[in-house]
């Protein structure tokens, strides 16, 4: 691995976080791959928090995928749009199943433009029809100038 550091891992093709190693929620766990996606925010300056009370709750590897891939979509538009100072990352245990919150304090948007019309909210719109066929649910609050915050949640039963 050498000087090789996990910023050096993650880079960001047209401004998707992309991940130069394969996915290892066995060694990493879901949290330590989806900190991984955070190194372009955090090279930027953006300062990044995290929150995991989820400890000892094992989380399927389809369900992780799908996490992961939804940090992704919610990182990825945080680099590209979002202007953020500060961003947090929350993964925690909720009423029978896991919760995903990617929250920052940058330009936000509105909501209702960026879920429609031909070239706008792709990325997101396919992440929520993935969590709905999961049995998920997911919820995108933003305000133009107050930030962003996507929740993902999905059941473990």
């Amino acid at each position: 691995m050498g000087n090789e550091t996990a910023f050096d891992e993650v880079t960001a093709v047209a401004g998707v976080l992309t991940d130069q190693h394969p996915l290892d929620f066995y060694s990493l766990g879901l949290a330590g791959c989806i900190d991984r996606l955070t190194g372009p925010l955090r090279q930027r300056g953006t300062a990044v928090s995290w929150d995991t009370p989820h400890w000892g709750i094992e989380i399927p590897p389809d369900c992780a995928s799908l996490l992961y891939q939804s940090a992704r979509e919610a990182l990825s538009n945080a680099f590209k749009y979002s202007e953020a100072s500060q961003l947090n990352v929350q993964l925690a245990a909720v009423d029978h199943g896991i919760r995903l919150v990617v929250a920052d304090d940058g330009t936000g948007f509105d909501c209702k433009l960026a879920t429609c019309g031909r070239h706008h909210g792709y990325g997101l719109r396919l992440m929520s029809v993935a969590v709905h066929e999961a049995g998920g649910t997911v919820d995108i609050s933003s305000t133009p100038g107050h930030g962003t915050s996507v929740t993902v949640t999905l059941p473990l039963d």
